[in-house]
């Protein structure tokens, strides 16, 4: 069976606004409903393990509903305590709570790295891929260097306010990893496969970064 993790923050503050964050649901629930429908079984792990912290919740969507209902989101594991070999891919969650907790989780990275090096899938969408910032393969390289890819815009982050916010601009430190990055229209469906790394854009991509996962992973 194919066996996928969606990677999750445990990041709760929103910088010094005194706003809260987390893990924007809809890009957990959509992916976790895309590959729980194409028979995966589908695990969730978060930085800090135990029950990650959440924002955008809808609770009339029927993803959502689903994904909190079936994800065991009380007692969550690390990374730390996971195995590569035991993963096809692994699926990195956006919500603004990554931008401060992904890039220094090594575990993770180490995780996510060997996952690909198996040949598996690492995707990321939104803020997700802040998680890719600082993963480097065991030759040293980082896993985007030469890679296309999608992630929040610059104008995106600049449109929801908080540009002078968020520790780093995510489009511009992959860009400085290597990567290639595709920005799309503001808020719109995006999503850029490059071998076996997926990303999308925002949370208008998540389902679309799911389901291209899913391509990656038939054979």
């Amino acid at each position: 069976m194919t066996r996928v993790l969606i990677a999750l923050t445990s990041h709760s503050q929103l910088g010094d606004t005194g706003r809260s964050t987390g893990f924007y649901a809809g890009e957990a629930a959509e992916p976790w409903s895309v590959f729980t429908t194409a028979g995966y079984q589908v695990e969730v792990v978060s930085v800090a393990g135990g029950k990650p912290p959440v924002d955008g919740v809808d609770d009339s969507d029927s993803a959502q509903q689903q994904f909190f209902a079936e994800a065991d989101l009380e007692h969550t594991r690390t990374a730390a305590e996971l195995n590569a070999a035991d993963y096809d891919a692994i699926f990195y969650a956006g919500g603004h709570g990554a931008m401060w907790d992904f890039p220094g989780d090594k575990a993770l990275a180490s995780l996510a790295a060997g996952i690909y090096e198996n040949g598996g899938v690492v995707a990321a969408v939104c803020h997700g891929p802040a998680g890719l910032v600082e993963l480097r393969l065991s030759d040293g390289s980082y896993l985007v260097d030469g890679k296309n890819v999608a992630g929040f815009t610059n104008a995106e982050e600049q449109a929801v306010g908080l540009t002078d916010v968020v520790p780093f601009l995510l489009a511009d430190e992959l860009t400085a990893r290597g990567a290639i990055h595709h920005p799309a229209a503001d808020f719109t469906d995006q999503v850029i496969t490059d071998g076996r790394l997926v990303t999308g854009q925002n949370p208008a991509s998540a389902r679309s970064t799911a389901i291209a996962v899913t391509a990656v992973l038939t054979p």
